[in-house]
């Protein structure tokens, strides 16, 4: 796998990654125990903390690339493993 590909295929992890932990770690404002805006939805998060969520994106993204790198170099799961109808 060329530099570029790996590079690509983490930045794939990681956007995934950011997506998936979302909604965690994020309170509401009714949970915070401050007023809502006018028109606010109810599950509208009080504050999105950025540092915290690219750190934790970075760490999920890393250890699943991680596995993905190592079943691409040993050859664990191949396409062959994954024919469930032949």
């Amino acid at each position: 796998m060329s530099i570029g590909a790996t590079i690509a295929v983490y930045f794939l992890f990681w956007v995934g990654s950011a997506f998936l932990l979302l909604p965690f770690g994020v309170k509401t404002a009714e949970e915070v125990g401050e007023e809502k805006v006018p028109g606010q939805a109810d599950s509208a998060p009080h504050r999105f903390d950025v540092g915290p969520h690219v750190v934790r994106s970075t760490i999920l993204a890393t250890v699943l690339f991680g596995l993905y790198y190592s079943n691409y170099v040993f050859g664990w799961i191949t396409a062959e493993d994954l024919d469930f109808y032949n």
